[in-house]
């Protein structure tokens, strides 16, 4: 793959060592890169990545899966076999160099969003990975008493971080004491058999995602709930049309809201 030395930094772009690479099945992987130590993100943020193509770098918007403190980089990405560059990031191997953007950004983050009580985080597929970032972030704990993580995927073996979330960070050493009492994972499968088969909105019209031991209002309640939307667009228009009807009002960095969705890019 790609030999380190024949990437070069840029003023945009440092290069990175690939230091780890899960499959979690022939459609998901996960990989982790060096970070470098001028490099600063929010939590919920993405950043661009790429591979060389010819004479400039192929990139793409990838949402950071790693808490903010790890000294890590983390990312979650599908295997596109036609994919300009994940047809190519998919063979990265242990040792490998990649490019990384210097600026991360985004607006899947807690400063998008005004003060609340109950947070619910509505991903599908790769969508997830904002998540995992945030919720390994002892600051959420403390701006909302429960973080409802809900994950939509096709088939059971497209539950990247299944035994993580369902053991609510059991071992994190960080978040594990609060994750055990304010986390709750909500797993959905759509195409294979799962004890849970709704799409999103379903779980929220038959009242799934507000059952024990979640707590508070059976409804979703602006007042005191906020939502973050990572995943699909369709999914993210049904929802915000959803929010949108109930009085909900989007957010930005520049003026916090109710929910957030992230429109640089689709995972």
């Amino acid at each position: 793959m790609s030999d380190r030395h024949a990437l070069e930094p840029t003023g945009a772009l440092s290069v990175e060592t690939v230091t780890r690479v899960h499959h979690w099945n022939e459609h998901l992987f996960s990989f982790s890169i060096t970070r470098p130590a001028s490099f600063r993100f929010r939590s919920g943020e993405f950043v661009m990545l790429g591979l060389p193509d010819g004479q400039r770098p192929l990139l793409r918007a990838y949402s950071i899966a790693s808490p903010s403190y790890d000294e890590t980089l983390e990312f979650l990405s599908i295997k596109v076999p036609e994919g300009p560059l994940t047809s190519r990031l998919q063979g990265i191997q242990e040792g490998d160099a990649v490019f990384l953007g210097r600026k991360p950004t985004g607006t899947l983050v807690t400063d998008a969003l005004l003060p609340g009580r109950r947070l619910f985080l509505l991903a599908t597929g790769t969508g997830l990975a904002p998540f995992m970032s945030l919720i390994r972030d002892p600051d959420l704990y403390e701006q909302f008493a429960q973080i409802v993580i809900v994950h939509s995927v096709r088939r059971v073996s497209d539950l990247a971080y299944r035994d993580v979330l369902e053991g609510q960070l059991a071992g994190d050493p960080l978040v594990q004491d609060q994750a055990l009492l304010q986390l709750h994972y909500v797993p959905t499968v759509t195409r294979e058999p799962f004890h849970t088969t709704a799409r999103i909105g379903t779980l929220f019209e038959d009242g799934t995602l507000f059952k024990a031991p979640i707590t508070g209002p059976l409804a979703l309640d602006p007042a005191q709930d906020r939502i973050m939307l990572c995943g699909s667009m369709a999914m993210i228009k049904e929802q915000a049309a959803m929010l949108d009807a109930l009085g909900f009002k989007e957010g930005s960095n520049a003026a916090p809201g109710d929910y957030v969705i992230e429109r640089a890019f689709v995972g």
